[in-house]
C-alpha cells in the first residue's frame, strides 16, 4: 500500500477535476485516481472513497466552513483552500480510523503544497475551529488504538 498522503493528493487532484471541470466522479476515478496510485486497491479505496464523500457532501461542508470564517463568503475563497477544507471535514466526521490531529496536519500541509503562502495558516485556523465545533456537538467519533486522546481536563 501506497500512503495515505499520496491518496490525499491524488483525492484533492480528482476533487478539483470534479468541481472545475465538471468531470463525473466516476470518470476521475479511473483518469486520475487509478492510474496516479498505481491501481493499489487500499491506497485507490481511501481516495476514491475521500473523493465520493467530499463532493457528495459538498454543500453541507461549505455551510460547516461558512461559520468559522469572519466577513468572508465561502464562495470568495481560494477554491484549493476549499477543497482542502471540504476533504478534512469529510475525513473528520466519516474516517473513524484516522485520528484527527493526522487529519488537520495532512490538510494544512496540502494548502502548503497546492495553495497560497498563506493557505497553511488559514486551514489550520479553520479546521481547529470546526474541529473544536465538532468535540463539543459530539460529532468525533474515533475508533482503533492511539485514536482515542486523553484529555487534562
Amino acid at each position: 500500500m501506497q500512503n495515505r498522503r499520496a491518496s490525499r493528493e491524488t483525492a484533492l487532484k480528482a476533487i478539483y477535476a470534479v468541481e472545475v471541470g465538471n468531470n463525473k466522479p466516476q470518470d476521475t476515478t479511473k483518469q486520475i485516481i487509478k492510474p496516479l496510485l498505481n491501481d493499489d486497491a487500499e491506497t485507490v479505496k481511501f481516495a476514491e472513497k475521500l473523493l465520493l464523500i467530499t463532493v457528495d457532501h459538498s454543500s453541507d461542508f461549505d455551510s460547516i466552513i461558512e461559520r468559522h470564517i469572519k466577513n468572508w463568503d465561502v464562495q470568495r475563497l481560494a477554491i484549493v483552500d476549499k477543497l482542502i477544507l471540504r476533504m478534512a471535514i469529510s475525513e473528520l466526521l466519516h474516517f473513524d480510523d484516522v485520528p484527527t490531529k493526522v487529519t488537520i496536519n495532512e490538510a494544512i500541509e496540502l494548502a502548503k503544497k497546492y495553495s497560497t503562502r498563506k493557505s497553511g495558516n488559514f486551514v489550520n485556523g479553520i479546521l481547529d475551529a470546526v474541529l473544536n465545533q465538532f468535540q463539543k456537538e459530539n460529532k468525533i467519533n474515533k475508533k482503533g488504538r492511539g485514536l482515542i486522546e486523553a484529555s487534562n481536563t
